[in-house]
């Protein structure tokens, strides 16, 4: 291991990709609380903001375990 102690864990790339997966999660919430039916049983709530939500954490799974290009 010759890793400096300075240096970051994730590059740039990653921190910003993670910032997409955060605001795809809270998108995904958001249009949950869209529908319009009771207790949420329309498409919004049952399978648009699942779909949503779950491509979030996705898209968080792949930014961190994604290795930076520089190294």
């Amino acid at each position: 291991m010759s890793a400096s102690k300075n240096e970051l864990p994730f590059s740039s790339s990653n921190y910003v990709m993670m910032l997409v997966g955060i605001a795809v999660i809270l998108a995904g919430f958001l249009i949950m609380t869209f529908d319009g039916e009771e207790f949420g049983f329309g498409f919004l709530g049952l399978t648009l903001g699942p779909i949503i939500t779950i491509a979030g954490f996705i898209i968080e799974f792949w930014a961190i375990l994604r290795k930076p290009a520089n190294s």
